[in-house]
Order: structure tokens, then sequence, then C-alpha cells
């Protein structure tokens, strides 16, 4: 038996060696589930199962990055072998070998978010629509989640007309459009990747038994992910052996945004009869008072399998609650807290994260930071690869692979500037949309300016010779022939230096890939570079305060984690607060925060927040109040010493409160019922306001003409009124 086994406790091992019948492992956080996942692998290995019949699929390009490096160091020679990716990058490789078998020009580009936005942008100004009511980005959620359940336009059209919605059936005419741009310029976005080879497996038999055949053995990570198409995805490759084993957690489930579809993991059973069912419970990662604190709040969820992690790591720190006056002093708080724990633990900067819901809440962090020195990375904002002078020479690649790429063909034909304005790209596009033809195309039947001359023979010529050249060559040559780093040169700013040093960098990352992807084509750098997501960028080896949005937290850990901007109507965000299956999203959300925090746990709050230019009054989250920590009741500009930093109250202390109410501890003052001269206004009621709409009294103070009511809005605002002067109608 292999030494690995032994490093396994009981339930790890359990799900190890239980193979051939479909499995779930229900993976709580920090319990070790990739472990699981890479002695899996090796174990089929080890038991003579072939490296060319096992599929392990995961959520990003990091971790299957981890588990491949994994699973070769304990099965040494084959795990190389294996199969490990990521869904798109599956997509991708199986629609790029089996193009001619589904009608597909193998030379296909991957268009990434903004490209989409682009050739919707353009779709939306063919139809004199306007982009303020059609933005691209609703536009391009629409067209990605109708992807996602495998409707291509003339399914969409159907549907949109059948819900009797104009704004769908307008949007079904843009997607229409948009996918012939996508078409003529020989291009697949990201939902193509998965509905394009869905469909190929449903409907070519041939195709379906050759992949089932090939694939004996099928393992999925992070399982509560998956949407639609991958869920149906999975079950085509797993459906002749039914050797499918799924591994994932229902309360880290945060993704229904972007599709992803939490009952593919609740129903797993159903979708497997006779399925085995295990529970990895025992934590490797936190302390028991960071489960605890993080088990109070997640259990509250009526949708999700029972369990309960336990660890025998020591007790730790309690969880601290940070309160503070306002965002300025959240900042300055988590600062100074940053700084304590290096003194006194001897702490790294990368052993620290800040966790946010909005990534408009980084500004202040960052500003904190600065001020006192500290370095830091905000993960998960402008990219490496969405940088313009990134994007360009990109661009100029993609034209050499396939130039019909009408997006990166606007994006590079006057950069250098080779006087080719608006009006003569407006021609084109005009001719092109004639001639149902690609903008590339377009040109050559025109008669050329001189712009138009020297960016078509530049491009032709290094079409003509891509074949004899490595990548880094062809970008060499594309940087040589366009002038491109002498242009941004001679602007002779600290700015374009650093744009220089950024191409600079780039050539070094192409060098990188050359050097250890079994892909070394031009087709399969732009295929990895497409499929490079946020979360992919960060690496812990720089010393480093980490800044990100909650979601992309998942999967990384660090000695301590501050969860900040903990209020009502920011986390939990807007109207989630008051629609349940919403609602149980924000709460496996911060979860997910606090359970990436091994030693030290933080949650902030600020009684006020300037947002969008204006003053905020905040209740705190309810959050709060579910993992048993108590605020204290103050004025929201009191400068009394009862507003207290960094302070805790034990739970024992906090009233229960019920899941499905609105009403939170924390007060603008102790509530006192007066003579009931207002008997419509008792705690709890509900009240309309003229100017704030609906909301529900959560607070009371004096009598009579001085009567003060706390009334949390359906917006998730609060304000405290005067009730003689408020003129509120009570909705009970």
């Amino acid at each position: 038996m292999a030494e690995f086994l032994d490093t396994l406790n009981p339930m790890q091992k359990e799900a190890v060696l239980h193979v051939d019948q479909p499995l779930i492992i229900f993976a709580g956080a920090g319990t070790g589930k990739t472990r699981v996942i890479t002695c899996r692998i090796a174990h089929l290995l080890n038991s003579g199962v072939s490296p060319w019949h096992i599929l392990a699929v995961t959520f990003t390009n990091k971790a299957a990055e981890e588990m491949r490096r994994r699973v070769d160091a304990l099965a040494t020679g084959q795990g190389r072998g294996v199969w490990i990716s990521t869904y798109h990058s599956f997509g991708a490789q199986f629609l790029r070998v089996e193009a001619k078998q589904i009608g597909l020009n193998p030379d296909f580009l991957i268009y990434d978010s903004n490209d989409q936005k682009h050739v919707i942008k353009d779709a939306v100004a063919l139809l004199n629509l306007s982009d303020k009511t059609y933005k691209p980005s609703r536009i391009a959620e629409l067209i990605s989640r109708a992807k996602d359940d495998l409707l291509d336009a003339d399914s969409y059209a159907i549907h949109a007309l059948a819900s009797g919605d104009n704004f769908r059936q307008t949007a079904a005419t843009i997607y229409e459009i948009y996918q012939k741009k996508l078409n003529q310029a020989g291009a697949l976005d990201f939902g193509d990747l998965i509905m394009r080879t869905v469909m190929a497996l449903r409907d070519n038999a041939a195709l379906r038994e050759k992949y089932q055949e090939r694939f004996r053995y099928v393992l999925v990570d992070e399982y509560q992910d998956t949407n639609h198409g991958q869920y149906l995805l999975t079950k085509y490759l797993s459906a002749k052996h039914k050797n499918i084993c799924v591994v994932g957690d229902d309360d880290q489930s945060v993704y229904s945004w972007r599709g992803a579809d939490i009952r593919n993991i609740l129903e797993f059973e159903r979708d497997y009869p006779g399925c085995r069912m295990i529970k990895l419970e025992q934590n490797y990662r936190s302390t028991p008072n960071i489960l605890s604190t993080a088990w109070q709040v997640v259990q509250r969820n009526q949708k999700r399998v029972e369990k309960k992690l336990w660890t025998q790591n020591s007790e730790g720190e309690p969880v601290q609650l940070i309160e503070a006056r306002n965002e300025l002093d959240e900042a300055q708080d988590i600062v100074l807290k940053v700084q304590e724990l290096v003194r006194r633990y001897g702490y790294k900067l990368n052993d620290f994260a800040v966790f946010y819901r909005t990534n408009a809440q980084s500004r202040v962090l960052e500003d904190g930071f600065r001020r006192e020195g500290i370095p830091y990375a905000v993960i998960g904002t402008m990219r490496f690869y969405e940088r313009a002078e990134i994007k360009d020479v990109l661009a100029y690649l993609k034209l050499v692979h396939n130039p019909h790429d009408n997006v990166s063909f606007k994006r590079v034909v006057n950069v250098p500037r080779r006087g080719i304005g608006k009006a003569t790209i407006d021609a084109l596009d005009k001719l092109a949309t004639e001639k149902n033809c690609s903008l590339w195309q377009a040109m050559m039947t025109t008669n050329d300016k001189k712009g138009l001359t020297i960016f078509r023979g530049i491009i032709e010529e290094l079409r003509a010779t891509k074949d004899a050249h490595t990548v880094k060559e062809i970008a060499a040559l594309v940087l040589e022939k366009t002038r491109f780093v002498e242009d941004i040169k001679s602007e002779d700013t600290i700015e374009s230096r650093s744009r220089v040093e950024n191409i600079y960098e780039l050539m070094s990352a192409i060098d990188e890939f050359e050097s250890r992807s079994p892909d070394k084509t031009l087709a399969g750098y732009l295929t990895q570079v497409s499929l490079v997501n946020d979360i992919d960028e960060w690496t812990e080896e720089t010393d480093r305060v980490t800044l990100m949005t909650l979601h992309l937290a998942k999967g990384l850990e660090f000695k301590a984690v501050f969860v900040t901007g903990l209020e009502e109507g920011l986390f939990p965000i807007g109207e989630t607060a008051f629609d349940e299956t919403n609602l149980e999203e924000e709460r496996r959300l911060m979860y997910v925060g606090m359970t990436r925090a091994k030693e030290h746990l933080y949650l902030t709050w600020a009684a006020e927040r300037r947002v969008y230019g204006k003053t905020r009054w905040n209740l705190p989250s309810r959050f709060i109040a579910e993992a048993g920590l108590r605020t204290e009741p103050r004025e929201p500009h009191s400068e009394s010493p009862v507003f207290r930093r960094g302070t805790v109250r034990p739970s024992a202390t906090y009233p229960e409160r019920s899941t499905h109410e609105v009403e939170l501890v924390a007060s603008v003052s102790a509530p006192i019922d007066g003579p009931e001269d207002h008997p419509g206004f008792k705690i709890n009621s509900r009240v309309l306001h003229q100017q704030f709409g609906a909301g529900k009294i959560i607070d009371r103070s004096g009598a009579g003409d001085d009567l003060k009511l706390v009334v949390l809005f359906d917006t998730g605002q609060w304000k405290k009124l005067l009730a003689k002067y408020a003129n509120l109608q009570t909705a009970d």
C-alpha cells in the first residue's frame, strides 16, 4: 500500500479508496480536499489505471497546476499524463482537437470579457440603440447566462418572446448580431467553450462514445460552483462507467451570479442513485474559535447538508470585532492591527489579508496602508493582461493567428498611429456589414489608404513566417515591425517607462510559457492567456498585505484575516438582505471569508461610510450578531468614550435572533417604549415614508413630541426620525 495513504485521516482514506462507484465528498473549508483528490488519483494510478483514462476538473488554473504538481510527486512519471484542467481549458482543448468533426475552424480565438463587450457595443450601435439603456456589461451577462443554460441565439429569442419582456426581446436581437460577429471573426467566448462542447457530445454519438471510453474515472473539484452546462458536461463524460467523484462544499457556494447552481451538489444523490457520501469535517487550517464563530453564521442557512468542522489545533485567540466611527477609522484600525501583529508574532506582510464585499471599498484601505509605507497588493482590479500595452501586443499576435478578429483589428489598426481615423474604420465597418465579412476581408476590397497598406503589410509578412518561429520570436517581430516600443519610449514619461517594462515582462511570460507548456504553438499561448483569471495572478512569494474581494478569497488561507464593511446594505449587500435565497448566499460568502483565517480573525464595521459622495449611517451587519459578537449602542456621530475599538462582547450576553428578521441589536439608543400616544409605532411594525419608502421600526426612544424612531428601510439604509415631523404612515 502506498505510503501516502498513511498520512490521511480515516475519512480522507475512505474517500481515496472508495472507487468504481459514484462518490460525493462534502469537504469543509481547510479539511484537505486537494490532498484527497490528488491521493485518489495517485491511488488509481498505483492500482494500474492508465493516466489516459483519468480526468480531473477544477475551477482555476492555479488549482489545476497545484493538483498536477502534487499528483506528479505522488505518482512520479505518471502524473503528467493525467488530464487535469479547468472546465474552460477542457472545452478549449476539446474544441481545438475536434473542430473539424463539429464544423468549427480550429484556429478560433477566445474572446475575453472585454472583447465580448466591444462586440456587443458594436451590435447595439448597429441597431441604433442606446448603450446606456442596453449596457454592454448587462447584455454580456444575459448572453453568458443563456449559454450556461445551453441557449443559443435562436433558443434565447424563443424564450424572450414567450416572456413578453421587451428588454429581453431586444437583448435577443443583440445576441443574434453578436453571435454573427463572433462567427465572422472566427471567435468563441467563454460560454461557447462549454456550450459548444456539451452540444457536440450531445449531438454526436461517435464523439460521445470516444470520450466516455477514454475517461473511465472523472473527478470534479469545487462541484458546488458548477453551472448547468458544466453539470451536463460532467454527466455526459461519466455516463458510461459512472466512476464519478465530485468534491465540494455547499457552504462555500457563492457564484450563483455567474451561473453556479447549488442544486447540482445538493441533488447529486438523485442524479446518481446508490452513490456513497463522505463528509470531511476535520479542519487543519483554523483555530476552534474561528471555526465555531464561522459555523454560528452558516448553520442558520436552511439549504445545506448538516456538518460541523472541528480541529485539534490549539484554541487560539477569540474572534475580534473592530467598531469604527467611519471608513477612515476602519482602515486606520486595520493598519494599526497589522503593525501590532507583526511586532508581537513576527508575521510577514503576506500573512495578512483584508477582504471586502465590493471593489469600491479598496481605495480607503489602500490609502491607509500607503500612508504608513506598508506594501500591499490589490487582487482583481487591473490585471497584467488587461493593461493597454499588453492587450495591444496580444491583439497583434491574435491577428497573426487569425486576421478576421475584428476586435483586435480595431484595437491596433492605428497603433502606433498610421493616420487611420474613425471615418476610415466606420467605412470599413459599413462595408463589412454589407458583405457579411470581417474587417480584414473588407479592407482587401478597398482602395487602400497608406496607413492601411502599411498595417496589412505587417500582418501579412508576420503570417507568412509564423510557422517558422516560436511564439517569443513572433512577439519580438511584432515589436520590431511595428516599432511599438520605440513609439512608447518617445513619450519619455514615468508612465511610458513603466509600460515598456510591462512589455518586457510579457516577453518573460512568453518565455516561461515555452519552457513549461506541452503546446508551444501560438494558438496554445493565446488560449492559455485568454483563460487567465483574477486569482491566477496572486502569489504568496511577495511580502505584501493582500487586499481582495471576498469572491476571490476561496482556496486561500492567511494567518490573519480582516472581513471589512460588515454593515447592512453593504454586507449583506443591498436588497439581498430581504430575499432568503440571496441572503443565504451572502451568508456563505461570509463563511468563506471567515474560514480563510488560520490564527486571527477580525470583523470590522463603520457607523458611517461615505458612498458615492454621500455620508450614510449604518447598522452593523446581522452577520456580526449571528457570529455571537455584540456591538455597543451609540450615536453615529458621537465622540463619546462608549465608542470602543477592537472590543468583543461574549456571545452569552447576546440575545438569540431569528434569521428571518431584519431586527438587529445595534441601535442609536437603548429602546424605551414611551406612552402609547403613537400606538402604530411599535418596534417591528412596518411604516411608509414619502422619501425613503417602506421600512421597519427597529428602535424607539422618548415620548410624545420627543418620540424618536429608528427605521430600517428596505433599501438597506436606516434613519433616525422624529415622529412628530417624519409624517410616517403605518403599513401593517
